[in-house]
């Protein structure tokens, strides 16, 4: 019986079409006995998306379709799957205040949430960390460098760990290392591991859950999960819950990656 809380919907812009009710039929089909619809929140509307498609997340005027379907859905299938609304935050430096008020806004009608980095930001200029491979060649280019992005996205991370964003901040962080998506393309010398410690040093002393997010197995300049399982397993040790996700932005991609990871370090077996 699998709990995946980390899932995408028709409502993400760079998603598929996929209904929500065709993801929660393959989630049947799957044995699945709990899913979060973590759907990437609305962006602060001072903040430029700097995705080269200005599709990272979905738009304010569609939040109220997003809650009223998946409360109708949450409750149609109460009996058969236990269905949570929740939402995946971006941690933006410098839109702290910004992304509170969004999280005082929303936070009310959610059951789960999450909390990730996608955007880097160096000279006031943000960039998009994980939209295409041609894309974070030419971040590494602006940035000087691989090592100067890993350092930008781990303290970046660390900053959305001890950020404060109100009463309703996520307690689970996202696919801490999402840096890595495309790492077999550009390999990098210092080993992920030195640079996660201290943010899993962070997210114990939080008491945060991580994301155990399978859809790296499925990126072919991947090929490991978000975190590989070596540092899963050093946030095991100490004693951080571990949450599977699937990540899946597509119905079919529902339980990507779960064959793969160690499922002894998950929090629900």
């Amino acid at each position: 019986m699998i709990i995946d809380k980390h899932i995408h919907t028709p409502y993400c812009p760079h998603g598929s079409t996929d209904t929500i009710e065709k993801y929660i039929n393959q989630a049947l089909k799957l044995k699945y006995k709990e899913i979060s619809f973590t759907e990437h929140a609305p962006l602060p509307q001072s903040f430029r998306d700097p995705a080269p498609d200005k599709d990272s997340a979905m738009d304010w005027a569609s939040i109220p379709s997003y809650l009223d379907e998946l409360q109708k859905m949450k409750a149609y299938y109460a009996s058969a799957l236990k269905i949570n609304i929740g939402l995946e935050v971006d941690f933006i430096e410098g839109y702290e205040k910004d992304t509170s008020e969004i999280l005082d806004e929303l936070g009310p009608h959610l059951d789960d949430s999450i909390l990730s980095v996608h955007f880097l930001k160096k000279n006031e200029t943000y960039y998009c960390l994980d939209f295409s491979e041609d894309e974070f060649e030419r971040i590494i280019g602006v940035f000087g460098g691989l090592s100067t992005v890993y350092d930008s996205y781990f303290s970046t991370v660390l900053k959305s760990i001890h950020s404060d964003l109100g009463t309703y901040k996520p307690k689970r962080m996202g696919h801490i290392t999402l840096v890595e998506k495309f790492k077999k393309r550009f390999p990098h010398i210092r080993p992920t591991q030195e640079y996660t410690e201290p943010i899993l040093d962070a997210i114990a002393l939080k008491g945060y859950e991580l994301d155990y997010n399978g859809a790296g197995f499925v990126k072919p300049l991947c090929k490991d999960s978000y975190p590989p399982t070596c540092i899963a397993k050093e946030a095991y040790k100490r004693k951080i819950p571990l949450v599977y996700g699937s990540d899946a932005h597509t119905a079919k991609g529902l339980g990507q990656g779960y064959e793969w990871i160690d499922k002894k370090l998950l929090e629900h077996k």
